[in-house]
């Protein structure tokens, strides 16, 4: 890694990239790992991801239908060893800010704490999704049935939809680091474990919440999940100090660099994927939205 603190690392997986950073030198994780749902696990791969899938579809089923029990056990081991170098880089009373699917939140939640943070609360990214929820009708009618059965069976099931809601929220798990002392002790030394809501960057006039409402971005850089800037600025100027050091080691398009330029803050970033790390390089250095 170079010297100064303000490094884009490309193409490197982040469990080899963490490895070279300082211990205690981020003040601020602010990161979305794979969500394991989907095909979208520690194999990810954008051009594959892309191929399989359309509107609200991936592989032939809605997205987040595919259940398997072993999708939160396989995110949780793939997670823990990751968040416990989160724990050696960060400094003391540092935050965590880790978006996550809410289906598998709960099992990213554990391996965070299980790496020694403390868990502070659970934030939702409010926006307006599309609904995924399907009609059975066209399974019904590709059965071996006569077709009278086929639609008494439609009529049975009144319109009836797999069991999906329609998706208005991300979960972003908050955890933090332990403190050195007390509140004020650790801001002292540190810079770290209070937050700023003097001047946030969304809703003005009010006092954060943890319901964030941000629309989804319009431009997405070649990235299926990708966060609108706004949002992450928000998060950034509440929970880090001018001149910190915040790290994404799951980069994508580079959105949480372009972040945390805007914001004045140094910024550590990893991406495996030789596409994205260079969207992601071009955008930090430009500033794009």
């Amino acid at each position: 890694m170079k010297k100064s603190e303000d490094s884009w690392i490309q193409c490197i997986d982040c469990r080899k990239g963490m490895s070279k950073v300082t211990p205690q030198t981020v003040s601020l994780i602010l990161t979305d790992p794979p969500y394991f749902l989907d095909g979208m696990d520690d194999s990810w791969d954008t051009q594959r991801i892309r191929s399989r899938q359309k509107k609200g579809v991936i592989g032939g089923l809605p997205v987040g239908m595919k259940f398997d029990k072993a999708q939160g056990q396989n995110l949780y081991r793939f997670l823990k060893p990751i968040a416990e170098q989160w724990k050696r880089i960060i400094k003391p009373g540092g935050f965590v800010l880790c978006f996550s699917h809410p289906r598998l939140s709960h099992r990213a939640t554990i391996a965070i704490e299980d790496a020694g943070f403390e868990i502070r609360d659970l934030l939702a990214w409010r926006y307006e999704g599309q609904a995924k929820a399907f009609k059975q009708d066209h399974f019904v009618r590709k059965r071996n049935l006569p077709t009278d059965e086929k639609e008494r069976i439609i009529r049975a099931l009144g319109g009836r939809k797999t069991p999906q809601l329609k998706p208005q929220m991300e979960v972003i798990i908050l955890a933090q680091a332990p403190r050195e002392g007390t509140f004020v002790d650790n801001w002292l030394q540190h810079q770290t474990g209070l937050i700023d809501v003097s001047e946030p960057v969304l809703e003005k006039d009010r006092f954060p919440g943890t319901v964030i409402p941000v629309p989804k971005p319009r431009e997405k850089f070649g990235h299926i999940a990708a966060k609108p800037v706004p949002l992450l600025q928000h998060l950034i100027r509440i929970f880090s100090a001018q001149g910190s050091v915040v790290c994404d080691p799951f980069a994508g398009s580079g959105s949480t660099g372009v972040a945390a330029r805007k914001e004045g803050r140094n910024f550590i970033g990893f991406e495996i994927d030789n596409e994205m790390a260079a969207i992601a390089e071009k955008r930090i250095e430009v500033g794009t939205h």
